[in-house]
């Protein structure tokens, strides 16, 4: 039987993150997640609501993550 912890984790480990209008493709979701979170603790305003975004999206294990409202 699979541990509360695996089936948290993404299906995938790639991840296309979509951010001020920058499309990134990660191989590394933890990459992606530690980017975001860096890029969300070092800004302000708008910058840090854009990252933020998409951070909490890579929390919820998505993999497209966008800053876009849809």
């Amino acid at each position: 039987m699979l541990k509360i912890s695996e089936l948290a984790m993404p299906k995938s480990q790639t991840v296309t993150t979509i951010c001020n209008g920058r499309r990134e493709v990660w191989s590394d979701y933890e990459e992606a997640k530690a980017y975001f979170l860096e890029l969300m603790m070092t800004t302000e305003g708008e910058k840090h609501d854009r990252a933020e975004c998409v951070y909490i999206q890579l929390m919820h294990g998505l993999d497209e993550c966008s800053d876009e409202d849809e």
